[in-house]
């Protein structure tokens, strides 16, 4: 028993994360993309300056996530806090995979030989292709389709081929 009262809060804050893929996803794709293109279309256009009015959906995740520590601490501690770790692990995550190795807002990470990574960026770089908000494709972050697995495979050998000489 005092092992599930360990596990307890580490089950919640992995699960939170997952689940945020999908609420990420949905977000992207039906208000990002729908209602809020307002402030999300400068994301889709190269655009002189560090900051975009995209970044003010940073605060879609971080209102339930500052929720959830503020009442779960309130109530002693409750599975709440945990929720809202989770959530915020997710934000982190989304900063360092999109802001900063996707769009290489600051110059590190830039390049990888990590298959999956570069899946993820292919598949963004292909969500990116689209300027408008109508006909999107990939709207996830870190869940991309099978696809993007393979064009980075067969790019990294190429990649490899053209070293050898």
């Amino acid at each position: 028993m005092d092992t599930l009262i360990y596990l307890s809060p580490a089950l919640i804050v992995i699960t939170t994360f997952i689940v945020m893929e999908g609420v990420a996803w949905v977000t992207h794709k039906y208000l990002m993309h729908g209602l809020m293109w307002y402030f999300h279309e400068d994301h889709h256009v190269d655009e002189p300056g560090f900051f975009e009015k995209n970044d003010a959906f940073f605060l879609i995740f971080a209102v339930p996530s500052a929720w959830c520590f503020i009442t779960g601490s309130m109530a002693g501690g409750d599975f709440r806090i945990w929720i809202g770790t989770g959530i915020a692990a997710y934000g982190l995550a989304y900063f360092l995979v999109h802001d900063i190795f996707i769009h290489r807002r600051f110059k590190i990470f830039r390049r990888t030989e990590n298959v999956y990574l570069m899946a993820i960026r292919k598949a963004h770089k292909v969500h990116h292709k689209h300027q408008n908000k109508e006909d999107g494709e990939c709207f996830g972050m870190l869940w991309v389709p099978w696809k993007y697995f393979a064009a980075a495979r067969k790019s990294m050998r190429a990649r490899r081929q053209s070293s050898l000489g």
